[in-house]
Parts: C-alpha cells; structure tokens; sequence
C-alpha cells in the first residue's frame, strides 16, 4: 500500500460506502501495522500490538486524558461510566456493579436467565410464524436483547419501548465519522443518557422502599455502608445506562452479524442445524469473524510509547481496530474464512484487559438460545438483499435490516 493512502485509512473505514464490508481496509492497515492519520489520531491494526494495549496500564480509557481539548466531547450531566475511567475508579465501580451481575457474589444470574430468554425466543418466533418475510433485526434481534436487559435491571415491560429511542440517540453519539461536525449528535446523545439516567435512577430509588430481585434492587441496597463499598446515586443512573446500552446495542448486532454470516454459508447453517451442540464454539468464531464492535476509538497514552517501531505522543487519540486484529494472518490461520469448528480462537470479540466486556456470558447466551431456535424455525431461508442495509455506526457495526424469505414456517 501507498504510504501516502495511509493517513486516510480512517476516513474510509469510516465511510458509509465501506460499512458492508470493511474488510479489504482493515488489511491495508495491517500492512502498515501502526497507520498516522490526518487529525492527528493513530490507528492500530494488528493483533498482537492491540493485545499488549489493551493491557498496557500506560493506555487510558478516559478521554480528559487527550492533549487536544477539542477531542474531549461537551461535559454532561452524567459523569462517565466505568467504561471510560481508568483504576483504581474503573476498578471500584465495575467490582460494584458486577456484584449482583454474576460470580463470585451472584454466581446463578445469568445461568437462571435461560428459561426467561427460550421463552423470549420461541414467543418471538411465533409471531413470525405465519410471515413469508421476516426482518431479522426488527422481529427478533432487536427485541430480545432489549427484553432481557430490562429485565436483569427491573425495567417494567411496557417502558421497554421508551428505551429504543434512547438509545438510538445515544448508539449515534458514538459515530466518529471524519469531516462531519459531530456536535448534533453528541447533544442529542447526552440529552438521551441524561433522560435514561434520569428515569433508571428513580427506578432505583423506588427499589430501596420496595425492593425485588433485580440488578437496581441489588444497587440501590449496596453491599456495605462505607462510600467505596456501594454505588451512589449518580454512578448508579451512570452505570445503569453503560450496562442497558451495552447489554443490548452489541447483542443485536452480534445475533444479526451472526444470522447474516450463516444465511452466506449454507455448508454451516445445515451442519449447526443438525448438530446444534457446535454453537457454542459457531458464536466465538462469530466474534472473530464479523464482531459486533469493530473498534475502540477512545483510547489515549499517558506518556510517549513505540508500537511496531511507531513513537505514539502522550495525548493522541489512539484507536484500536478489533476487527481488523480478529482477521490478522500472523495470529490466525486462514482468517478469512468461516470456521465454526475453529480451535485456538482466542479472538478480540469482546475486547481484553481490565476493559473486556462486562456482559459477555449474557451475550453468549443469548446468541446461542437465539441463533438456535432460530435455524430451526428457518427451512429455507433466503436473504433478500445481500448486502443488506448498515446501521450508520462503524464503531457497533450490523445491519440495520435483515430480510428473510421463507419457503416454509415451522419448529
């Protein structure tokens, strides 16, 4: 590749004409391996170099650590999540808000969640029943992962529509497409995490007087009575929007990559059908294969560092580009191909380091409950249009439809 096309990497990746497959581009900048970009920002594509960063303590994730003011988005109302914190308050706030999530304190959540998500599932499916043409992501994906995060935080049912919009919103806030003026978006966004923080913060509060088994009951009560061993009411409202928008947004897009993916390789779509213990290790080769979050555009150096050879500066955006490391020919055999038998698939699906995704087991769960029963409702599926239409986001990455013919219903 022309050195002088790779400060432009991420202006095309980020470019809606590349978003059904950004795959091509992800391989330029493995062959640059650490590509400088016109704004400044710095991006990383390969998978070893990603793999130290993410567990590089020199590497925030907070962007008040940026040397350019302009880069820090608008001061909220809400404060950052743990998401965007380094430790030891990232440490203090995700232990807290992993505590009544899963092991070692609650070690039975997820695992008592299977029946409530088949049942999820299989009420979905019979309302597609009688359809010739279903979307997959409207009439299943998106649904049930929004059903089953408000149910883990104690979202009442018919709320449930209200969050769509929210987070919509605040998903559109993250698109960090060059040469667009992003201040619109990123109003917009705050407006909705206010309005959800708001709203989850007085289901909180409501919780204390009338508690139930549900993550804000579990946070409204606190583990203890010292400020460092339970969550105020702010980073509750804060932590609770992270956990609805990622336990959802990257659920959808992992079910609707993954239904995509299969409906293309017909082979592997009959093999899981017939054999459907082989999901499990189908749903971590779609993690490598087509991730639903494709980059982490906010992270920064706190002092100069090298990678591959390249002088990062204390305070440059850094960005690293998961997909493009889940593909790396030096770290995986035949990347390119679907493999839903592949072994040695340590993959960058769900990120790594002290960041890695918090709601991973949800996720996993819920793909392979749904891809299931999925492929045995299908006989003979079809899709209608490949590509289909994208979300905007390159950062969470999926189809914005998915339409599916049906020669014949059934389960």
């Amino acid at each position: 590749m022309a050195a002088d096309t790779a400060d432009t990497l991420f202006h095309r990746i980020t470019d809606y004409a590349g978003r059904p497959d950004p795959y091509p581009l992800y391989a330029e900048l493995r062959e640059v391996g650490v590509a400088r970009q016109e704004d400044g920002s710095y991006l990383v594509g390969t998978y070893h170099e990603i793999t130290a960063l993410l567990h590089d303590p020199r590497i925030s994730s907070d962007r008040r650590n940026r040397s350019a003011p302009e880069e820090v988005a608008a001061a909220s109302a809400l404060p950052p999540s743990f998401i965007g914190l380094d430790d030891p308050a990232h440490h203090r706030l995700r232990s807290l808000a992993m505590r009544p999530f899963g092991p070692p304190h609650t070690p039975g959540r997820i695992d008592a969640m299977h029946g409530e998500m088949t049942r999820i599932v299989q009420d979905l499916l019979n309302d597609c029943r009688d359809k010739d043409r279903i979307d997959v992501v409207d009439d299943f994906a998106y649904p049930l992962p929004v059903t089953a995060i408000c149910h883990l935080l104690g979202v009442p049912t018919e709320d449930q529509p209200q969050f769509s919009q929210w987070a919509d919103a605040i998903v559109a806030g993250f698109d960090p497409t060059p040469g667009e003026d992003p201040k619109e978006r990123e109003h917009a966004a705050q407006e909705a995490r206010q309005a959800m923080g708001l709203y989850l913060g007085g289901l909180a509060d409501q919780r204390r007087t009338r508690p139930s088994d549900d993550m804000l009951s579990a946070f409204a009560a606190g583990p203890g009575e010292g400020t460092d061993d339970r969550l105020t009411p702010l980073e509750i409202m804060t932590n609770s929007v992270l956990l609805l928008i990622a336990g959802h947004e990257t659920t959808v897009n992992l079910i609707t990559n993954g239904v995509l993916t299969l409906l293309r390789h017909a082979e592997q779509l009959a093999r899981l059908r017939e054999d459907p213990a082989l999901m499990p290790t189908a749903v971590e080769e779609l993690l490598r294969y087509e991730p639903p979050v494709q980059m982490l555009p906010q992270r920064t150096p706190l002092v100069d560092i090298e990678v591959a050879g390249v002088t990062i500066p204390k305070g440059a955006p850094l960005i690293l580009v998961l997909a493009s490391g889940n593909r790396d020919p030096q770290r995986f055999r035949d990347p390119d191909r679907f493999d839903p038998t592949r072994e040695d698939n340590q993959h960058l699906g769900f990120g790594g380091g002290i960041h890695s995704c918090f709601g991973a087991p949800l996720a996993r769960l819920e793909t392979e409950i749904a891809l299931t029963a999925l492929l045995q409702h299908l006989h003979q599926p079809r899709l209608v249009e490949d590509p289909p239409p994208y979300r905007r986001s390159p950062v969470l990455r999926g189809p914005r439809h998915l339409l599916v013919e049906e020669g014949q219903a059934g389960g």
